[in-house]
């Protein structure tokens, strides 16, 4: 990924509807826009009596949004309603969400800032203390698994990414993937990715109850102490959906073969959860992920040194995944 995310400066314009929107929860004394994100626009929130938020938009209307990536802030703000109610989940407190788009061209949500640092901007710290993070973040991923619903697929956007079994919502959903990837003109081993869904239906049927899951929980989402390295908590779950909790297992670590880390299963099991790491649902699950990150490349236009390297990561991860799937 790069490493050198750079922050658009907030216009006028911008930043006075932000000011109004913002206005119920006090008065406004700075918006500062804040570097890491591919996607929305997040900015640090000052108020006069000394609280700090973040706030993050997204356009609602943007072609360069994947079929998936449809109304994701309302997905952020329903996770961390729910998470308002759980502390094991380790997210920040929802503080405001408008989904209105009357000052604003998309939709908002305002949360409580998150105490820490994040994990990928202090490498040595990370890697010194990773079985420990590893730990906790397997512990927070149970927690977030037992809740669960009644209908599989992503809570916002396209009616067709939802549906009543695991199986048919999943198929949904990479073949919106391959339909973005038409669209953009990413080539990709269609034939073969087909096989493997079809192949492995009864996998994707074991999948009875549509936990919820972040699916999107690398260490850029993660925070922890400057000190302990202990996880503190976890952000932007605006791409969170209904299905296979295996799912944050593989996305927590992209590029990984294989079964996911030890300490990461620990600290899933110590919570509560289980999983099968010789199951097909870890690589369907990696498949899918890889199809994503491959197809946004063309529409969120990177650029860079990093990107021949990337390309060659993704490509290699989408074949492990189609050879684990036979």
């Amino acid at each position: 990924m790069p490493d050198d995310l750079r922050t658009a400066p907030l216009d006028d314009a911008l930043r006075a509807a932000l000011t109004e929107v913002l206005a119920p929860l006090g008065d406004v004394t700075g918006l500062t826009p804040l570097s890491g994100g591919m996607f929305a626009t997040s900015i640090r929130v000052d108020f006069a009596d000394g609280r700090v938020a973040v706030a993050k938009t997204a356009p609602a209307d943007d072609d360069r949004l994947l079929r998936y990536e449809q109304d994701l802030i309302r997905t952020e703000a329903l996770v961390y309603r729910l998470a308002g109610d759980d502390p094991a989940l380790l997210m920040p407190r929802l503080l405001l969400a408008d989904t209105t788009r009357r000052q604003l061209p998309g939709d908002l949500v305002v949360a409580s800032w998150q105490s820490g640092v994040r994990a990928d901007t202090v490498p040595e710290l990370a890697q010194a203390t990773a079985d420990r993070r590893g730990r906790g973040l397997g512990r927070m991923m149970a927690a977030l698994h037992r809740h669960t619903t009644d209908r599989f697929g992503y809570p916002s956007g396209p009616e067709e990414l939802r549906g009543a079994d695991w199986a048919s919502t999943f198929e949904s959903m990479v073949e919106a993937v391959l339909a973005d990837a038409d669209t953009w003109s990413v080539e990709l081993p269609v034939s073969a990715i087909r096989t493997a869904l079809r192949r492995h239906h009864a996998a994707l049927a074991e999948v009875e109850t549509p936990a919820l899951v972040h699916a999107d929980l690398w260490p850029g989402n993660q925070f922890i102490d400057a000190v302990s390295g202990e996880l503190t908590g976890v952000i932007d779950p605006e791409r969170a959906f209904w299905g296979d909790p295996v799912f944050d297992l593989i996305a927590c670590d992209p590029f990984r073969a294989g079964a996911p880390d030890p300490s990461l299963l620990a600290g899933y099991r110590e919570g509560g959860g289980s999983v099968d790491p010789d199951s097909p649902r870890l690589a369907l699950c990696q498949l899918y992920l890889a199809l994503i990150m491959r197809v946004e490349i063309q529409p969120r236009q990177y650029t860079g040194d990093w990107l021949a390297e990337h390309v060659a990561q993704v490509d290699r991860w989408l074949t492990d995944a189609l050879d684990r799937l036979g």
